[in-house]
This record gives structure tokens, sequence and C-alpha cells, in this order.
């Protein structure tokens, strides 16, 4: 199985694959040179870019990685030694920036949690996870921050809010919940209804979206046998349907339902499902 990753530099995609070979991350050569420069065309930008400098034939290697329309290419991948080349070979204002950020993945505790929202699926401890309850949120929710944040797993005692907007009161929290978990799962429009209530519910202090939209696959893999490709879904229409939803919850809705895949026991659509639920996280 082709162990994937996608992190976001600007927006821009950054895709890495495990090679088994050596043992080590390798990152797409296209994509750091489109994350340096923002090419509108970064497979011809990475041509050119070799043409003139033959050493970076040298330091690639090909190895499979999916693309945009969900195939996977051989593509030209570079290991940490390699990055740093094509870094100093692209002219470019970010490459102290972009050097930074690469060195500093794994360390956060986004990417902490990140990898224990991997290993969630790997472990195979997803499956035993309670589906569609408070109680089934908040196991998912002390898995991939536990040791990271005190509070992981715990429903929150103190009320929050974000841009403006007042998540559930805590002193209703409780009595939202519940009304959360008896909520019907039998169609799409009912499961995303119900995880627009769990949003406005918000029942931790931080962590809510990461853990909740796993929370909802987890739902929908149960009642419908599908899931969410979350790639699918961009970013800033996703939040801005989100923030839209306590009102009116059509836009999200439309997003999931036309996201929607059956291919559900997929290791690499769960991954990257985390990786871009993840990306909706960073701030602009």
């Amino acid at each position: 199985m082709i162990k994937t990753s996608i992190r976001f530099f600007d927006d821009v995609p950054v895709r890495a694959v495990w090679d088994d070979e050596t043992s080590k991350w390798r990152f797409c050569a296209m994509d750091i040179a489109e994350a340096l420069t923002k090419s509108k065309n970064p497979r011809v930008y990475w041509a050119q870019l070799k043409r003139r400098n033959p050493q970076l034939i040298t330091i690639c290697k090909q190895l499979k990685i999916s693309a945009s329309d969900g195939k996977k290419y051989m593509t030209d991948v570079v290991d940490n030694d390699g990055v740093n080349t094509v870094i100093a070979l692209v002219p470019s204002k970010k490459s102290i920036v972009f050097e930074k950020w690469l060195k500093g993945m794994g360390t956060s505790i986004d990417d902490k949690s990140k990898q224990k929202a991997y290993e969630l699926f790997e472990s195979g401890l997803i499956n035993e996870i309670e589906v569609g309850t408070t109680k089934g949120l908040q196991q998912i929710h002390a898995y991939i921050f536990g040791g990271l944040y005190d509070f992981a797993g715990q429903i929150r005692t103190m009320n929050i809010a974000k841009g403006g907007f007042a998540f559930a009161p805590s002193m209703y929290l409780r009595e939202s919940l519940a009304f959360i978990d008896k909520m019907p799962e039998d169609t799409i429009e009912n499961i995303v209804k119900k995880y627009v209530e769990m949003n406005v519910a918000h029942p931790f202090m931080e962590g809510n979206g990461r853990s909740t939209r796993i929370w909802l696959d987890s739902i929908l893999k149960k009642n419908l046998k599908k899931c969410t490709d979350w790639s699918q879904i961009d970013k800033h229409e996703y939040l801005a349907a989100m923030q839209e939803s306590p009102v009116n919850s059509a836009h999200i809705y439309e997003l999931i339902s036309g996201a929607l895949t059956d291919d559900i026991n997929n290791r690499e659509v769960f991954m990257k499902g985390i990786d871009y639920s993840y990306y909706y996280e960073q701030i602009d």
C-alpha cells in the first residue's frame, strides 16, 4: 500500500510519498517549485528547470503519486537533501520561509495530532469507536489530541466564540449534546443536519473541526456506506458554508453530498481526507 501525504504551503499542495526502498519520505519536486514560484504551469516550469540544471535529474527518483484527477503517475520526487538542492536552484523570495516550514513539519501540535489521526485508521481503532454519539466524538478527540491538550476528550465548561459567532453556551451544552445524539442518521440530509448541530455545539475548547469531520465520516460509512472525499471541497468555500450553516445549511449540504464516495475502505482516501481537514484549519 502506497503511503502518501499532502501538506500546504501558501495554499499550494506539496505531495509526499513514502519510499519503502530507502525508508524515507520523498517530496514532489514539481510541487516544491510551484510553492516557491506560484507558477501557472508548474509542469512546464519544472521541465525547463531540469533542462537548465542537469544535476536535478541525478537527485530525482520517480515514484507514483496521485494527481488531481485521482490517477497515479510516475513523478519526480526528492529526499530532504534533494529538497535543499531544488530550493537553491529556484529563484524565489520565499526560499527561507519554505525551508523553515519544511523543517518544522512534525513538531507542532497540529502535525503531532495529524499523525495520531493517521494512526487512528492504521491501527483499526477507528472501527471500534462509537458512531454518531457525543461519546464517540470524545473518543476521537481524546485519541488525536491525547498528550497534546490536557482537555483532550473532555466536554468544555467555558463559553467560546470564533469570528464573532458564539457557540452553544456551556450551561446548556450537555443538554444540546443529548439532543444531537438522538438526531436521525438515515439520510444524507439528516446526517448533515446532525453535523451542523455538532459544529454549533463545539463541545471542546480546541480541535472541534478536525475531530468532528472524522466523526461525520464514521456516520456516513455506517449508515450510507459512503464517506467524504474532502479533497473535492475547496477550503474557502467550505469555511464560508460552515459559517452560513447555523442559519442555512443548504451550502454545506451541497458541498458534502457532491463529494461523497463509496470507496470507504481506501486508505488513501482517508489519509487525503485528514490532510485536507487539517488544511482547512490553517490560518491564511
